[in-house]
């Protein structure tokens, strides 16, 4: 665990899958046919806490839901790469990281399942994931949280990372 504590200690952006991570992965459907998701406020907190301390935000998701992006927008997230669907996220992810000026060692990465596998892999970059991500996931990554998807994970990586560097008082 020291090895990790010090990799959150470099830090300075967190991105982040949304079904799964940033919500319990549960899509409820209306009478209408339209989907909506619920978020925890307390992650909600940390994200707002994380952007005033001006680190780097991003998601990168295959949904693409309007109320999902309207949420991501009123937190301030930076960077929002929704509606990819099938699409390689390795992709989007690299093209992120070759904007931003950061070095892969500067990310935290959190994701839940299959399509954020390649990016988790990847040997320089803090992969996290929820305690409820899929076993694939759970192996291949540095840091496991003890919250579930959509229920404190997210907060618990951005709390971790902010009091070791002395950001989140």
């Amino acid at each position: 665990m020291s090895n990790v504590l010090s990799q959150f200690s470099r830090i300075k952006a967190f991105v982040f899958d949304v079904d799964g991570v940033m919500t319990d992965g549960q899509v409820h459907v209306l009478e209408s046919g339209e989907h909506y998701r619920t978020f925890f406020i307390r992650d909600g907190y940390a994200l707002e806490r994380a952007r005033a301390a001006e680190y780097r935000l991003c998601v990168i998701s295959g949904g693409g839901h309007q109320g999902v992006k309207k949420r991501l927008e009123g937190l301030k997230v930076q960077d929002i790469f929704m509606g990819l669907g099938g699409q390689d996220k390795l992709a989007t992810y690299e093209k992120w990281l070759g904007s931003t000026g950061l070095s892969e060692d500067e990310v935290l990465y959190m994701g839940d399942d299959v399509p954020d596998l390649k990016i988790l892999s990847r040997p320089a970059l803090l992969s996290t994931c929820p305690a409820d991500a899929i076993p694939e996931i759970l192996h291949a990554v540095k840091y496991v949280s003890h919250c579930g998807g959509g229920k404190g994970a997210v907060r618990d990586v951005i709390e971790k990372v902010m009091k070791l560097q002395g950001t989140w008082s």
